[in-house]
């Protein structure tokens, strides 16, 4: 019997983690089906990719390039919609069978939710969906028996190392770090660093607002976030560990002691490729991994004294509520303006640590608290830096 093809919804497909997953379906025609696409505001690059694959429906986030969009698709039978909330909406679509929520911070949160409540597959990309929101995301996907699939190279092999592993209790997990750029670097160097220096990450090639995540580690400290949601851990049973090769993508450490290690080269289209046909594993022509080219493979404890955001995200975590939701917003603002060289690396730290400690706190918050919080902390945070 013929196997139906996956219907995907790839959210952020002008991204690196869309462009990969576009490039992995090239390799599966006769698997995947590309129903929709959504991009922000790369509408050239979103109109040539819905030629090509022709969608069900594409979304454009930037309303103002709605019009040009849709003359330029209109001749090909594609449904054209435009806003946030439009990409929210389209996930909730029945021929929908998995989603890629490939977005770049809170933009991911809401249509994670609407998916969620679908009762959708959904492959995770967009870690702040669970940092803004972790404790209700794991609620819902509890009521509406969702599933998902993390993307991220760290939390794929935490779930890769937990396969057949149901019944066994975690002791530790360990989430590996590449250190970025500026691994080693003492307080005063690092008050000097441009952002043209703060993009170069050593080992990943990704998005401009990830790869200053990576170099302030705050990216680390939200999949420390995005780890106790996705596995039901506490703070104190995950670490992180400086591991500059970035072969060993993270560790699963046994209430026995044993410990299993999930590897391989740094690609996210392994992850990428695992999500999508899971629990198969398909065949891929990615570079192997050879043991004989990397001797030594070294491991450090994190600076938390220089990299502050890492110990900001453990204290967000710690204090729970709506406070890592108010720890991403701050986030996105600051380095937004460390991006447009208003502020300066080490003070996006500085500026991160006042909102999370000024904002108004909630134990448990609503969908609506969150919404609320985000918008709060965005306006404290803009304050600041303009101050």
């Amino acid at each position: 019997m013929e196997q139906r093809k996956k219907n995907i919804a790839i959210l952020g497909c002008t991204g690196s983690i869309g462009l990969q997953t576009l490039e992995i379906i090239d390799q599966y025609p006769d698997q995947i089906n590309v129903e929709i696409l959504t991009a922000n505001q790369n509408k050239d690059l979103l109109i040539q990719q819905a030629i090509k694959y022709k969608p069900n429906v594409v979304v454009i986030g930037k309303e103002e390039y709605y019009t040009e969009v849709n003359d330029s698709l209109f001749s090909y039978d594609i449904k054209v919609y435009a806003g946030e909330a439009s990409i929210a909406q389209v996930v909730e679509m029945d021929s929908v069978d998995i989603i890629m929520n490939a977005l770049v911070g809170y933009s991911g949160f809401l249509p994670t939710i609407s998916a969620v409540k679908k009762g959708k597959l959904i492959a995770l990309a967009n870690k702040e969906s669970l940092v803004v929101g972790g404790a209700l995301i794991k609620q819902l996907v509890k009521e509406y028996r969702s599933h998902i699939i993390p993307v991220d190279s760290e939390h794929s092999a935490i779930f890769q190392c937990l396969a057949g592993e149901a019944h066994n209790n975690i002791e530790k997990i360990y989430l590996t770090a590449s250190g970025g750029p500026f691994r080693g670097m003492d307080h005063n160097s690092l008050a000097n660093v441009s952002k043209e220096e703060a993009l170069k990450h050593p080992n990943w090639n990704m998005g401009p607002k990830i790869t200053i995540d990576s170099a302030t580690l705050m990216n680390k400290g939200f999949e420390v976030i995005e780890a106790r949601w996705l596995f039901g851990l506490k703070g104190d049973q995950i670490e992180v560990i400086i591991h500059p090769q970035s072969i060993i993508h993270s560790i699963v450490q046994f209430e026995d002691g044993s410990m299993k290690a999930q590897m391989n080269l740094p690609n996210m289209k392994g992850p990428i490729a695992y999500a999508l046909f899971y629990p198969e594993r398909i065949k891929t022509d990615l570079p192997r991994l050879n043991f004989l080219d990397y001797p030594k493979l070294t491991f450090e404890i994190p600076d938390l004294k220089n990299f502050r955001n890492l110990a900001l995200a453990y204290e967000a975590l710690e204090s729970g509520g709506n406070i890592p939701c108010a720890l991403n917003a701050a986030n996105e603002i600051a380095v937004d303006a460390f991006l447009s060289n208003r502020v300066g690396f080490l003070e996006m730290s500085d500026i991160i640590e006042k909102c999370i400690h000024e904002i108004t706190f909630i134990h448990q918050p609503s969908l609506e608290d969150l919404v609320r919080t985000d918008e709060e902390a965005r306006g404290r945070t803009t304050k600041y830096i303009r101050n």
